[in-house]
């Protein structure tokens, strides 16, 4: 009966052999085409080199006239020296140079994910089918691999499977594939491999097993576990169908025996099946109704009417996950999270692993699993499985291996594995500094709790000693190489080593020298430091050493002596003599009085600093009011002029050949023809013509300074900020700007209004606001940020009241620590954003380039790079540091920019006695002294004003503006008679 089932299965499986029988198998035809090439040929000349020309025999069980023709031309070949060997093309020929790279860029950097699978790919291409098996065996035992990896290297050793020690082999391989990632497309060709081997011994049993243990891991799996169950259930009905022929013909006890357990292990695969909410339940049960020659029992009608209760309650995250993209993390965690509350520990392992399936490069997810599984199952096997295929997932979380080395620690695991474990996290490569040192610290943790501190020497307790000075000798040369810092500025390693050696081992000298290195690192300024070590002696030391090192504190410390000298003073006064107390007290005081003065050194500099600032934004402040009030002044007196003009008509005579003119400045208007030709005979005072019909320079500036008066003013409606963006940066020649940017705005949405801003000229000042109808769209809107117009990067930003939001503050890119974002500094200015991306994809996908420009949208040689992943951007920093672009050296660090500080008010400068400072007045004018003052200096006037700020306040800036409109007016006349005069 087994041998039967056997039989129709191998025939089951040879049948696709025979040919494609659909379009999508051609691809596979091909290529076991060229495997069998690559075959025959190396098989005909090893054995041409063995036997010699002579051999011309058949292969065993290929017969001359209808052997295999490729094996016929490899013989050929072999016949005639000099025309057996390979003609490589060039495609061949580069893709071994590409090989010979792949593998020298493997023995530089082994942790290169990409590179293992291009190079599998290359060598499966070019037919290397012992260096292909032998790089998989590596990507293998570093990383966990992915389902399409696993089913194309299986499906190529299946096709090379000859015997039973090759089908052994594949068997082996299949275990490692079920334990990497749980996918129930691997579980289930295990399954059906397995069924080829039925006629061996013991394969019946392994068939079962295979399926079993499929059925335990996927089986529960909503939407694949189907297949699994109906290839098990075809299996076993496979064996019924073969059996029922001869049961008729077999005794009651053997029928028993043989037959009809047979029928009930299907019977028992149906009802377990119908016991589990699964896809199309409905269909399953049918089918077992028209199997079933008795009546269904009534207990498992129920037990399928309580799983198609419990499909309905799943079947929303179910179908969220199908509507969902890939990696789908969040639909995910929402299914985690409702499988917790249920509380069914199978299907919560389940979830976990279909969600890592998608999601096996997130280390957030592996500790929650992790610790799900620490917590509530504590399985040994399963724990430990788990945690190893976490670090091999993501080997640059430290907090991924320090959970690894507690869990194998846990569960009792040899020493020699734990300290291997240990040895590889060195090698993960960690992206920090402070990384090395917590993982040094957990496992210095573990060897500590190793030894046994009741015996005075052990060997334990020696390999804990040899492992700190290990870990320090490591942090100075190994990691402070790399980073530019140990990662341990606060010495936490020196720090845990003195406490052991003191508490535990009793060495209180040890400790002191371990305190001593302790400070002479950077902290001894620091008044904990010391307060750790006081403390210390206290515990485990004498009162001499305590005193000694709280006066070395009181003298040391910078930033809380205070404390230090409270201690020092409690400790005498407990414990002292007088003679003690009074040095105490001397020593104190002198300190704290040393330590008062230069804080108000310190803060006397800091108010000049703030001081000096305040000025600069008065100066600055006062300059930008002198010269509002300047132009407003000749404004003024230009029209005073024209009126003086026409009031002294009669005394210069009514010849306007002889009357001296001055060209008018036209703002609003320009003057009529007939005007114009009057103008061209007037004679100034000196004889020199003046044409007024020649355009001035600034006749552009002028009408555009008379289109901005005539348009009206809009004052600024606070309730529109929600649906207008503020828009700045914009090139200042930027001319007709509302008609320029509209169409750019209108693929947001409407745009009721664009307000360009424009100077008292008429320049556009480089900002404008824009106005939508919808708030949607001034949302979309803040996405053309950074977007280049006219050569410029154009601003785009909320549009904000800063009167009513003075802190309010727009910054389009985060502040904080993103491991998947490089920051690239030392670029050469002409590197484009393509070149740099081409560089940049060869160590993983890379998701976004950005350029850094300053505001005229020039390069600053500084960039950003984001990755899909931490895993290639710590691949990226490892490869790309250090590179020369265009004979620039750039340096590449995972983005972590600084805090962004608020600038502080500067508070109002008072005197000692509380009153206000005056400020200081450069210049005779009250202005700076690279001002120019553009009143003739025969026209000066001495200012009551100015005199008075010289001994009182200064004066504002509206006062000394009205003063300056009130000075005594001169007409032409007056001028001609100053003129004369001299």
């Amino acid at each position: 009966m087994a041998t039967a089932a056997a039989t129709s299965a191998s025939e089951a499986e040879a049948e696709p052999k025979a040919g494609p029988t659909a379009e999508g198998e051609e691809d596979d035809v091909k290529t076991a085409r060229t495997r069998r090439k690559v075959l025959s040929r190396a098989v005909a000349a090893a054995t041409y080199k063995a036997v010699g020309p002579g051999w011309d025999q058949p292969e065993e069980g290929v017969s001359e006239s209808d052997g295999d023709e490729e094996y016929a031309m490899a013989s050929s070949a072999e016949s005639s020296p000099g025309e057996y060997e390979w003609e490589y093309d060039e495609e061949e020929e580069k893709n071994q140079l590409e090989i010979e790279r792949l593998e020298e860029q493997l023995s530089i950097n082994v942790y290169d994910y990409n590179c293992h699978v291009d190079l599998i790919r290359l060598l499966r291409l070019e037919g290397e089918l012992t260096k292909v098996r032998v790089a998989r065996q590596k990507m293998s035992e570093i990383f966990p691999l992915t389902e399409e990896l696993w089913l194309e290297w299986l499906h190529d050793e299946i096709s090379m499977a000859l015997d039973g020690l090759d089908r052994e082999h594949v068997y082996d391989l299949f275990e490692k594939a079920v334990k990497d990632y749980i996918c129930p497309n691997i579980w289930l060709e295990y399954g059906q491999y397995s069924v080829g081997g039925i006629g061996q011994k013991g394969g019946l049993e392994k068939v079962r097993s295979v399926f079993e243990r499929a059925l335990s891991s996927v089986g529960l799996h909503m939407t694949k576990g189907l297949a699994i169950w109906e290839a098990y259930r075809e299996f076993e009905s496979a064996i019924v169908e073969a059996a029922r022929p001869i049961a008729g013909f077999l005794s009651p006890f053997d029928r028993e025996q043989t037959f009809d357990s047979q029928l009930e292990k299907v019977h028992s695969l149906f009802r377990r099946q119908l016991a589990i909410p699964l896809y199309d339940m409905e269909a399953t049960f049918a089918e077992y109704e028209e199997w079933s020659e008795d009546p269904i029992p009534e207990s498992v009608i129920q037990n399928y009417n309580k799983a198609l209760q419990q499909l309905e309650r799943y079947k929303p995250y179910e179908e969220a996950l199908l509507q969902a993209e890939a990696p789908r993390l969040a639909e995910y965690q929402a299914y985690i999270d409702f499988e917790m509350k249920v509380g069914d520990p199978a299907r919560v392992q389940l979830i976990f692993e279909r969600a890592l399936v998608e999601n096996c490069l997130v280390p957030d997810l592996w500790i929650r699993y992790s610790q799900y599984l620490d917590r509530q199952l504590k399985v040994k096997d399963l724990v430990l499985s788990v945690h190893n295929r976490a670090v091999r997932n993501c080997p640059w979380t430290v907090a991924l291996w320090s959970r690894y080395l507690l869990a194998m620690e846990r569960h009792g695991v040899d020493h020699r594995a734990i300290s291997g474990t240990f040895e590889k996290a060195l090698s993960a490569g960690f992206i920090q500094a402070t990384d090395y040192v917590e993982i040094w610290q957990a496992y210095l943790d573990y060897l500590r709790r190793r030894v046994d501190f009741k015996q005075d020497s052990s060997k334990e307790l020696e390999e804990l000693r040899s492992a700190f000075t290990r870990a320090l000798e490591y942090l100075k040369q190994e990691v402070e190489e790399r980073f530019n810092e140990s990662g341990d500025p606060s010495c936490m390693i020196m720090q845990n080593w003195a406490r052991i050696e003191a508490r535990m081992c009793n060495n209180m000298q040890k400790a002191r020298e371990l305190w001593d290195s302790i400070m002479t690192k950077g902290n001894a300024k620091y008044a904990n430091m010391w307060l750790e070590y006081y403390n210390l002696e206290r515990a485990h030391g004498d009162t001499q050493h305590c005193r000694k090192a709280l006066h070395r504190a009181v003298q040391c410390t910078s930033d809380y002596p205070e404390h230090v000298c409270e201690v020092l003073l409690t400790m005498e006064r407990t414990e002292g003599t007088l003679e003690d107390w009074d040095i105490a007290v001397q020593k104190t005081e002198t300190r704290l009085a040393r330590v008062n003065e230069q804080r108000i050194k310190a803060a006397e500099k800091e108010a000049a600093l703030a001081q000096q600032e305040e000025e600069k934004v008065e100066q600055r402040k006062r300059a930008r009011a002198e010269k509002k009030a300047l132009k407003k002044k000749k404004k003024t007196r230009g029209a005073d002029k024209r009126k003086a003009e026409e009031d002294d008509e009669k005394e210069w005579g009514d010849d306007e050949e002889e009357q001296p003119s001055k060209r008018r400045k036209v703002e609003n208007s320009t003057p009529p023809a007939g005007e114009a030709q009057d103008l061209e005979a007037e004679t100034g005072l000196f004889g020199k013509s003046a044409p007024v019909d020649v355009d001035p320079p600034s006749k552009q500036k002028e009408k555009a300074a008379a289109l901005k008066r005539d348009v009206p003013k809009v004052p600024h409606d606070s309730s529109k900020d929600s649906i207008t963006v503020f828009v700045s940066n914009l090139p200042y020649s930027l001319g007709e700007p509302d008609v320029k940017l509209r169409p750019l705005f209108e693929a947001c949405g409407e745009v009721v209004e664009i307000r360009p801003i424009f100077s008292n000229r008429g320049d556009f000042r480089g900002y404008c606001y824009v106005e939508f109808k919808e708030e949607k769209s001034a949302l979309q809107a803040l996405e053309l940020d950074r977007k280049t117009v006219e050569g410029r990067p154009m601003f785009v930003s909320p549009c904000v009241d800063k009167s009513k939001n003075p802190d309010f503050k727009v910054f389009r890119y985060s502040t904080a620590l993103e491991k998947h974002k490089l920051f690239v500094s030392g670029l050469p200015f002409s590197c484009t954003k393509e070149e740099l991306e081409e560089i940049c994809k060869a160590h993983g996908t890379v998701k976004d380039i950005r350029l850094v420009t300053n505001r005229a949208g020039k390069p600053k040689g500084l960039a950003y790079v984001e990755y899909e992943n931490e895993s290639q951007a710590s691949q990226a920093v490892l490869k790309m540091d250090g590179m020369t672009i265009k004979e620039n050296v750039i340096k590449v660090a995972i983005s972590n920019p600084p805090q962004r500080k608020v600038p502080e008010k500067p508070e109002a400068r008072k005197a000692p006695g509380g009153a206000m400072v005056p400020r200081q007045i450069y210049g005779a004018r009250g202005k700076g002294r690279t001002q120019l003052s553009l009143l003739p200096r025969a026209l000066q006037r001495p200012s009551a004003t100015v005199a008075q700020a010289e001994n009182g306040p200064a004066p504002q800036p509206a006062v000394t503006a009205s003063a300056a409109t009130e000075a005594p007016k001169m007409s032409n006349a007056d001028f001609a008679k100053l003129l004369l005069r001299k």
